[in-house]
């Protein structure tokens, strides 16, 4: 089962959300395996303290072109959407940041000019935290391309249960992590801009074809329109998580809150029980 917890915007608490189920669920669980697929910030591990056991550089292909044999024909430049390799009269440049790893450009070029290279992107980090697995990722810095990199994140769980923190929003590293999931919980906040980046949020997932259930956290902290809006729209929605003080000291602190905080780890436990059920309702 793959259960995937994201958010339209960041400062939702998905992480903290993702973090104490997944503790919990390791504890009553044989096999549970936790992905931080925000690649370009992940900060899961400050609240796991994973024991690292394994680095792995993840690359792309990347054209790399020989002047001597290239014609400058142009047919590398027709076939690249993105304007990643141009063709000038007396040279063929390749723009790194643009290129897609496609390999159209090395298979269209009549005089085999074009040989595959590789750039890194980033690199995996996998270990456990008690009897949890877990992987992050890291892109490397100025990188452009990131869902190969929130790819080799998740590809790498082989679980009973996973459990994915996404990229918070709507853009291309949070539908990579979306992709393969079996259930998405979906944490907004009780205030209007939770309820608009929701609405996006929930958007996406209906295109995807994803059951999906709403929490909100810090309830108490806003109004009502995102129960309303759930309402409208027929989604589910699970008891929401309190806005507490002691709950947001024990987070600034890194500290795991299902471990500091007896009512919570209740309220996170009967979450968890739900989220579970409603997602083996879902693949049944």
């Amino acid at each position: 089962m793959i259960l995937t917890v994201a958010s339209g915007k960041g400062g939702t608490g998905k992480t903290t959300v993702s973090v104490n189920l997944a503790v919990l669920a390791a504890q009553t669980k044989p096999s549970v395996h936790f992905c931080d697929c925000d690649v370009e910030e992940p900060n899961a591990h400050l609240f796991l303290h994973p024991v690292l056991e394994g680095k792995k550089q993840i690359t792309l292909p990347l054209p790399v072109v020989d002047q001597d044999l290239c014609s400058h024909c142009g047919k590398c430049a027709e076939i690249c959407e993105f304007n990643a390799i141009i063709s000038l009269p007396t040279r063929t440049i390749v723009f790194d940041d643009l290129c897609h790893a496609c390999s159209g450009c090395w298979l269209v070029c009549p005089e085999k000019a074009i040989a595959q290279g590789e750039r890194i992107i980033g690199e995996t980090e996998t270990g456990k935290a008690g009897p949890l697995h877990f992987t992050h990722g890291r892109l490397r810095i100025g990188e452009t391309q990131v869902p190969p990199l929130v790819e080799a994140v998740t590809g790498s769980a082989r679980e009973e249960l996973i459990i994915r923190d996404a990229p918070p929003g709507v853009t291309c590293p949070a539908v990579a992590t979306l992709h393969g999931s079996d259930f998405v919980l979906l944490v907004t906040e009780p205030t209007p801009f939770g309820l608009s980046d929701l609405m996006v949020a929930v958007e996406l997932v209906r295109d995807l074809k994803l059951p999906c259930a709403v929490l909100v956290n810090r309830e108490g902290s806003g109004d009502d329109r995102v129960t309303q809006y759930c309402r409208e729209e027929g989604l589910h929605m699970l008891k929401g998580l309190p806005f507490r003080r002691d709950v947001a000291e024990s987070i600034s602190r890194g500290e795991l809150i299902v471990n500091t905080i007896p009512e919570m780890k209740t309220a996170f436990q009967s979450l968890l029980d739900e989220v579970l059920s409603l997602a083996g309702e879902a693949i049944s």
